[in-house]
């Protein structure tokens, strides 16, 4: 539904660490990089950082492609500093299959990496 997203950050080098250590178990990696921007996606930037004033609250939700790589996901981005806000597990009430794990990024958005397997 969306081309991509971009996401102001404080410290573009610290972002950008988190997001390619928290991502890479769902397959996704830094593809762009300049001076000023940071773009992670497959072979096509989905996620974009710049540093600047950064929008606390934001949420935004990865497509996982098994439960193991959201697990993944969640120890990844603890260990490149993100800090916990919903430990990997089912969410009944999201739906049947829905399994997913949160983590607030460097900035305090909310990042999920969701399975509906």
């Amino acid at each position: 539904m969306y081309d991509h997203i971009g996401l102001k950050v404080k410290d573009l080098d610290r972002s950008a660490s988190f997001y390619e250590a928290a991502l890479a178990p769902l397959g996704l990696g830094l593809c762009y990089k300049d001076e000023t921007w940071r773009g992670f996606g497959v072979k096509q930037p989905g996620l974009f950082l710049s540093q600047g004033p950064a929008a606390q609250g934001v949420h935004v939700a990865f497509t996982a492609s098994s439960r193991a790589a959201v697990d993944r996901f969640h120890q990844a981005g603890l260990d490149a500093g993100g800090h916990d806000n919903g430990k990997p597990g089912p969410r009944p009430d999201y739906g049947p299959t829905y399994y997913a794990a949160f983590l607030i990024d460097p900035d305090g958005n909310n990042v999920e990496a969701v399975c509906v397997k």
